[in-house]
């Protein structure tokens, strides 16, 4: 692994700014995210979870054109309106960095001291993925240690979920802008580079991860299930047709690839293919072998 010299850091030391969205009916929920954070020792801010069910409106939104060939479920919309809400709360304050984290998030045991303490933050850091999704991204072999046993590499391929991260004050305030029209899930906004608003933001992955989705730990038989995976498999197009946007995504996605192609050849012996690893308990995390990318 090539290693480098440490990455210069945000400064001054100060606490983490946590802000954890959670739907007012998923009491369920609070109390396993309450017991997690009790877990590390950290406090955080709950942040109201806007809900699809309480929000007929939702299905009335327009959608950004050719954004997606389909049409985002309700409770995907709910979901980019919920991390907007963060946004705009980290925007808006003095913090230079703020953490915003999904209900449904476990921990790792070493998570405490770095979500005390923002100085590790790299300084040109946009977003930090603190999550992993046990599948395989792209990141760079270039690599800093950022204490308590964690590493911060450059993030370059898809790796979804945003059930962890932590965001810039001047990030928070790009994707607000970026997002005044909705269109593509929130998870995508912040870490696929083929359809992120912003190409050039720089996002780093935290390794091992800090934390993960409880739904993983116990593929089949998890506590806390996606609450938008069902809507995510009954989505319409929008205004009933495909053709169109379909056509629009496909170009513009193309052009995309062919871009990130070129960048990736240019700079491939700087990066490698990895599962994000995850410590549960003292124990590794491994992929089931039913899961599939």
């Amino acid at each position: 692994m090539l290693c480098t010299p440490p990455l210069s850091f945000s400064d001054p030391i100060r606490s983490m700014r946590c802000l954890v969205i959670n739907l007012d009916r998923s009491a369920d929920r609070l109390a396993h995210v309450i017991a997690e954070f009790g877990r590390i020792g950290v406090a955080f801010e709950r942040i109201a979870a806007v809900d699809a069910l309480q929000r007929p409106d939702l299905s009335q939104m327009p959608m950004r054109p050719g954004a997606l060939p389909w049409r985002l479920a309700d409770s995907e919309v709910a979901c980019l309106l919920s991390h907007r809400a963060c946004w705009s709360i980290l925007a808006a304050g003095d913090d230079p960095y703020g953490a915003i984290f999904e209900d449904d998030v476990v921990f790792t045991a070493r998570a405490g001291p770095l979500l005390a303490d923002s100085s590790w933050v790299p300084a040109d850091a946009d977003i930090v993925k603190l999550e992993t999704f046990l599948q395989k991204t792209i990141i760079g072999l270039r690599r800093s240690g950022v204490g308590h046993g964690f590493s911060a590499s450059r993030l370059y391929g898809v790796h979804v979920g945003c059930a962890g991260y932590i965001l810039s004050k001047q990030a928070a305030s790009t994707l607000l802008d970026a997002t005044e029209e909705i269109g593509i899930p929130v998870d995508h906004v912040l870490f696929d580079p083929v359809l992120q608003p912003k190409p050039d933001r720089v996002v780093y992955q935290l390794s091992p991860a800090l934390c993960i989705q409880e739904q993983h730990l116990r593929p089949g038989t998890a506590q806390l299930p996606s609450l938008i995976r069902q809507d995510r498999e009954t989505r319409s197009p929008p205004n009933g047709s495909t053709q169109e946007p379909m056509k629009s995504t496909r170009a513009r996605v193309m052009r995309e690839i062919g871009r990130l192609s070129r960048r990736i050849s240019e700079l491939r012996r700087f990066r490698h293919s990895v599962i994000v690893p995850f410590e549960h308990r003292g124990k590794p995390m491994r992929r089931p072998h039913t899961q599939h990318g």
